[in-house]
């Protein structure tokens, strides 16, 4: 039985897929994106998250703690993270819920216990299961169980990808996902290893390899500023989708603020703080823009 590491489980999920979905989030990435929106899928290791806000400097977690890890300076806990072994002792007993851990590991018969329980929701909704991340490919075996799982027993499958996956690796799992959600940032492949750490070939790869077979696959195009909104990457996004054998929909997915703070939570900083986001006009432009090139495009899942 595989095991894998999950960071969170979304139940009721209805932006990631047709019908109402459990979303399940597995830790892990080989994308070292500019304005990840979610900064505790990237390691592939438990972390332990703070919110100071919600301390109530009680000291429970600091007398918990066996290995002097935690601290408070002013009204602030601190986490030595190379004292620290996630052993999750300072989250059990903080009642104010201050300190968490994201990740933790699941067998895929524990995870499926879980979803079956919403199964009589995704039947009458034609909703499923969408597998999230992080990238869900990082965990190729884990993934795979998970998805003959859900398939043996006629849940509806959904993956969001990156795409970077060996291509051989890719095709062994497609066969089991009945929905691609395909996240696409930047076509060029110098800016996308500036803005992401990898290269585009593999993502483009698997994208035509999945237009070719007639796959059903939404394109997710996060509208970044500093980023992904340019005129010449909006140009090449549309030459490139509209040349695939079967176009996709490409679904817009402006920038938001919501993840900024978790980066102070995990002890980091993110790379573009001062980034906001793109106005409805801005938003309605790019979609325009991209339809004039023979694309449907939606924005968060609406028709224009």
């Amino acid at each position: 039985m595989q095991t894998g590491t999950i960071f969170d489980i979304k139940k009721f999920a209805i932006h990631d897929g047709p019908g109402v979905r459990t979303t399940v989030f597995l830790k892990g990435c080989p994308l070292g994106c500019w304005l990840c929106h979610n900064p505790e899928s990237q390691s592939f290791e438990p972390e332990l998250m703070i919110r100071d806000g919600r301390c109530t400097r009680c000291g429970d977690c600091i007398e918990e703690c066996a290995e002097g890890a935690v601290s408070l300076n002013g009204n602030s806990i601190r986490i030595d993270r190379c004292l620290c072994d996630l052993c999750g002792a300072c989250a059990d007993v903080c009642v104010a819920e201050a300190i968490e851990v994201a990740g933790r590991d699941v067998t895929v018969a524990e995870l499926m216990e879980e979803l079956e329980r919403d199964v009589v929701y995704y039947d009458e909704s034609g909703g499923g299961v969408t597998v999230s991340g992080g990238e869900p490919f990082a965990q190729p075996d884990f993934l795979l169980e998970l998805l003959k799982s859900c398939k043996s027993r006629g849940i509806e499958t959904a993956v969001d990808t990156c795409g970077h996956v060996a291509p051989h690796l890719f095709r062994s799992v497609a066969e089991h996902v009945d929905l691609f959600l395909y996240d696409l940032k930047v076509v060029d492949d110098e800016r996308h290893r500036e803005f992401t750490g990898v290269g585009v070939e593999s993502i483009h790869e698997n994208l035509r390899w999945l237009a070719e077979k007639n796959r059903a696959v939404i394109v997710r195009f996060p509208l970044l500023p500093g980023v992904s909104d340019d005129e010449a990457n909006i140009h090449s996004m549309g030459e490139f989708l509209s040349s695939l054998a079967n176009r996709p929909r490409v679904d817009i997915l402006p920038y938001h603020r919501a993840g900024v703070d978790k980066y102070g939570r995990l002890d980091r900083e993110p790379r573009l703080p001062d980034a906001e986001p793109p106005s409805e006009e801005e938003v309605a432009a790019v979609a325009r823009r991209l339809s004039d090139f023979g694309l449907n495009v939606t924005v968060r899942g609406e028709s224009l």
